[in-house]
């Protein structure tokens, strides 16, 4: 199949924006709970949930859609009397917390323009989106995150107020539009509806300058309100929550941020990812979105930790049964035998690990990165469906994803409704529907060579099976093609060995090169935990990247990745490199996407060495 189309649910139209979803919650379902605020305290009520972490007790606050949308009202009022008028900039730099929400929706009720930053940005980042997009205020998180605006100030020359969080930025809005009136918000309001600008998000830039995709109000509305229709159970069950913990500067954060305050799901926010258990225990989401790493991550921490308390031969045998059971799901079913070992360890093990995720979670949704058929049918086996999707910043997210109602582990799922895919003649995936971007901020050559003819080009390879399920096979501009002619996507490599406990991050070579090698990192974080449950305790991390021991336990995960691939496109070699890929050190985006080029420019004598 070459093409695949899926009708819109909705009837299209240009009226509304995203302001009107929290006036009509209000409206609807006011005094019911809209958000848990997460906030550390040495008391709890019965009002909230709460947890135990370091930093004492984890109290999770209701705010009622009545309260949500007087705050956001409010602090729209502030924005309003700041000087902000219909089609401004605004600016916000901070890690994924209530605030972001709040800010999200009064830029957008006094007609503004969202424009996201990382709360990693360099300075350099910072000055570009502030002075590409045209950013006249800009709310910052910390104190650190105004230095480093401050550090630019005086290039960008757009920019006039800055706010910060951390020091009252929404109580100072509040107290500013004291004297704005409801109807002054109202007239705001009437020059805009879907078409409008809503947002511009900047591509996390693997290569080049980032790029401002324009979304529109209906980018939003229109994807939302048809992913409701398919994702319904997920969303709109009783009792639906989720806690969100990737950047909300993201767009897959972004749109599910929406998604839940148009589907009324309840929603937290959670910016420390050191934190994530104790914050599922006391929130209780019912679903979550994350990249593959964080599943790989709490896959290899649960086997790990069983493994250190000698109990790691039973995590393995429940592991496989887990498996066994959800790929009998996709044939005639399990049969008894395997029906009784799954009950078995439904009990030992798998309750255990659901309880970790804060007992009550069912489904969650990965995009950003191929999941792995293994993780897929692990999760599913153990009760947590993940539904594995894909989307761009330039699509508002997902264009495909698979639906509870009919799951294919190891594809990302159909396109949702009113969206299209085709995979041309390279096998590059082009896109058109209600998600899909109109432009780059003041680009108009890039612009006009990603949309072609109506159609989005991904730079994404892929294709579609009999029933329009999409699978992806690599980056167009990442294939290696070896001194022998061998086209190799990389990706399929790179994922399966980054499924090991002690590896990081990895990136496979090869280009014009007589054979397909990698360069790997090890994962600090795993490493002590590792290191004891295979009698290595004591062993520094920088001893381990040449420890005999490391090697072999690397070459078993090397000989795992290239059961996927055909023998012209391999790994024969691997070096162990010092140090990581991280976002800190530039080699990794926010959204953890490794930056090839700069890997490679500055790693080239590494490479070298590996085919010398």
């Amino acid at each position: 199949m070459r093409d695949m189309v899926v009708d819109p649910l909705t009837v299209p139209t240009t009226e509304g924006s995203l302001a009107d979803l929290v006036g009509r919650n209000a409206a609807e379902a006011g005094p019911e709970t809209a958000f848990s605020v997460r906030s550390t305290s040495s008391a709890t009520s019965s009002a909230t949930s709460s947890a135990t972490s370091s930093g004492g007790a984890v109290t999770w606050r209701p705010v009622t859609w009545a309260e949500f949308d007087e705050q956001v009202r409010a602090v729209a009022k502030g924005l309003v009397a700041l000087g902000v008028e219909p089609g401004d900039r605004v600016g916000i730099m901070s890690r994924t917390r209530y605030e972001w929400t709040v800010l999200d929706f009064a830029a957008w009720t006094a007609g503004a323009v969202v424009v996201p930053i990382y709360e990693t940005s360099s300075s350099e980042q910072v000055l570009w989106i502030l002075g590409d997009a045209g950013v006249r205020t800009v709310v910052v998180e910390t104190s650190a995150h105004r230095d480093v605006v401050d550090t630019v100030r005086g290039e960008a020359t757009d920019l006039r107020d800055v706010l910060v969080v951390d020091e009252g930025a929404l109580d100072r809005l509040r107290e500013l539009g004291a004297e704005v009136g409801d109807d002054d918000l109202a007239r705001r309001l009437e020059g805009i509806d879907r078409t409008s600008p809503a947002t511009i998000i900047y591509t996390s830039g693997t290569t080049g300058r980032p790029k401002g995709c324009e979304l529109t109000h209906g980018n939003f509305l229109d994807l939302t309100d048809n992913a409701i229709g398919k994702l319904g159970d997920v969303v709109l069950s009783d009792g639906a929550a989720t806690l969100l913990f990737l950047p909300l500067a993201h767009v897959f954060a972004r749109f599910i941020e929406v998604l839940c305050v148009s589907g009324r799901a309840r929603m937290g926010h959670s910016a420390d990812i050191r934190t994530l258990l104790d914050d599922f225990a006391g929130f209780q989401p019912t679903f979550v979105l994350a990249v593959p790493r964080v599943f790989e991550k709490i896959y290899n921490s649960a086997e790990a930790k069983a493994t250190a308390e000698g109990k790691g031969r039973i995590f393995s045998r429940a592991a496989d049964v887990a498996v066994a059971w959800s790929a009998a799901q996709d044939e005639a079913g399990p049969g008894l035998a395997l029906r009784l070992r799954h009950a078995v360890f439904d009990r030992l093990v798998y309750a255990k690990l659901r309880a970790a995720m804060g007992g009550r979670v069912r489904y969650a949704v990965s995009g950003g990165a191929p999941l792995g058929s293994r993780l897929g049918h692990f999760y599913r086996g153990i009760g947590i469906l993940i539904l594995e999707g894909y989307g761009l910043t330039e699509t508002t997210a997902p264009v495909c994803v698979n639906t509870p109602d009919r799951v294919k582990i190891g594809t990302v799922g159909p396109p949702l409704p009113g969206s299209a895919i085709r995979i041309a003649d390279d096998g590059e995936i082009l896109v058109r529907g209600v998600g899909v971007f109109g432009a780059y901020h003041g680009n108009e050559q890039a612009t006009r060579d990603a949309l072609v003819d109506g159609w989005f080009h991904s730079g994404d390879l892929g294709s579609l099976d009999g029933d329009g399920y999409l699978r992806i096979t690599g980056r167009k501009k990442e294939i290696l093609v070896t001194a022998g002619g061998k086209n190799v996507a990389p990706a399929v490599l790179e994922d399966r060995l980054r499924a090991h406990p002690i590896v990081s991050q990895c990136i496979v070579v090869g280009d014009q090169k007589p054979f397909i090698a990698a360069l790997i990192t090890l994962d600090a974080e795993m490493w002590p935990l590792w290191a004891k449950n295979h009698g290595l305790d004591g062993v520094s991390l920088d001893a381990a990247r040449s420890h005999p021991a490391v090697q072999e336990a690397l070459q078993e995960a090397v000989d795992h990745a290239n059961l996927a691939v055909s023998k012209a496109e391999s790994i024969r070699k691997f070096a162990v490199l010092d140090g990581d890929f991280t976002e800190d050190n530039g080699y990794l985006t926010p959204s953890l996407k490794l930056k090839r080029n700069v890997v490679m420019r500055d790693f080239a004598d590494d490479v070298e060495a590996l085919f010398a």
